[in-house]
């Protein structure tokens, strides 16, 4: 089981937040799946997900996804996901 708590932050206040979990065991591979899921929860979209993001969450427990990161405009500063130990 694990679980992820995912902020979307507009001047360092939280403007909405989700808690991800899952009785699956983590996988890295199934990252974007995860990702995509807290995306359609919080109703913001989709980013690209880069190796950079996967190798910052597994060496920091967390990784944040800022507007150059998105395809699409965005009304906030910053998604950030983190790792619930």
């Amino acid at each position: 089981m694990f679980r992820i708590w995912a902020k979307v932050l507009k001047d360092e206040h939280i403007q909405k937040q989700f808690v991800y979990e899952s009785e699956e065991k983590f996988s890295y591979s199934d990252f974007f799946t995860y990702l995509s899921d807290i995306c359609v929860e919080l109703d913001v979209p989709t980013p690209v997900l880069l190796k950079t993001h996967i190798f910052n969450y597994a060496k920091f427990n967390h990784v944040a996804f800022r507007p150059d990161d998105f395809i699409e405009q965005i009304t906030f500063d910053k998604l950030q996901l983190e790792n619930i130990l």
